[in-house]
């Protein structure tokens, strides 16, 4: 059986050698095939390392993106050049890879192996970290079972984070402004409140940093905590608290950062047919049934009184 953890230490030496000489993606294959020369054996998995490499490229765009909202701290130029590519890699493997070939788990051991093997003391946690994270935002695909340390959730750092519903009246219909991300589920515009004076005051903040809307925050609608993976800090909680927002019906504009790639206003009929993460789905159900009691009591009020 070919070696695929080699195939993969070459594809990786092609990749930090094409990110730091600034030639051509078509040179990164010539690269690729001298290093195979020098470096392979007679077990070396050619196909699989031009598939890899191939497909790497074709998804750097999107595979960056997800490096930088998988780790909001650390732009991507700041990211040794060795760890940036294995993160490349490992994602590629992990996003776009068959699964019945390359199954999660495997993908992640096999980057975290990379790291050790190549990158510095702290480039096992820092690609651990990272690609824990997606995985999480992934669901866990492939978990079969828990985890065999318990983490206690009181022992970890707490993260306040404030979540917008953001909502406008046009036409006599009711909106809500909904975020995308490069997972491919619509979502809500969140952030980090703990220097806020209030979560109210932080999600108005958000909703404008990150729409550009102005907003007069409303009731809380709900809220929920998790736990979520941290390249530096390892596990952390994080706790979202999420409120209506008032808004008025004008054009969105998205700040492209922390992995989103649209914005749209959706009327409350269609918002049953997006792809929403499980515990957001709960939230947005409870908000429009709030808007759609809003818009009962408004027909009634209108309603003309007969004698």
């Amino acid at each position: 059986m070919a070696n695929r953890h080699l195939a993969r230490s070459i594809v990786l030496q092609s990749l930090f050698e094409w990110d730091n000489s600034g030639v051509p993606e078509q040179e990164a294959l010539n690269i690729l095939a001298r290093n195979v020369e020098e470096f392979g054996g007679d077990d070396v998995d050619t196909p699989f390392m031009d598939t890899l490499l191939k497909g790497v490229l074709a998804k750097k765009e999107d595979l960056d993106t997800v490096i930088t909202k998988a780790a909001p701290d650390w732009p991507l130029e700041r990211i040794a050049p060795i760890d940036r590519n294995i993160l490349r890699l490992g994602l590629y493997e992990l996003l776009f890879a068959d699964r019945t070939q390359v199954p999660a788990k495997v993908a992640i051991n096999e980057a975290i192996e990379l790291a050790k093997t190549f990158g510095g003391d702290s480039s096992g946690r820092f690609v651990n970290g990272v690609l824990g994270a997606v995985y999480k935002e992934l669901g866990e695909p492939g978990k079969e079972e828990q985890g065999r340390k318990k983490v206690k959730r009181e022992e970890l750092p707490l993260e306040k984070m404030g979540g917008g519903i953001a909502y406008a009246k046009h036409e006599g219909q009711y909106y809500l402004a909904l975020v995308h991300d490069v997972f491919g589920h619509w979502t809500l515009s969140k952030g980090h409140i703990d220097k806020d004076a209030s979560p109210e005051l932080g999600v108005a903040r958000i909703l404008r940093d990150e729409l550009g809307l102005e907003a007069t925050v409303e009731d809380q609608i709900g809220e929920n905590e998790y736990i979520a993976s941290h390249p530096e800090k390892g596990k952390v909680v994080k706790h979202v608290w999420f409120f209506l927002a008032r808004c008025a019906f004008d054009p969105l504009t998205l700040k492209k950062s922390g992995g989103l790639d649209d914005a749209k206003w959706f009327r409350l009929q269609d918002i049953i047919d997006l792809n929403f993460y499980d515990d957001m789905l709960p939230i947005v159900t409870q908000a429009v049934q709030k808007l759609l009691d809003h818009a009962s009591a408004e027909k009634a009020k209108s309603a003309p009184v007969h004698a």
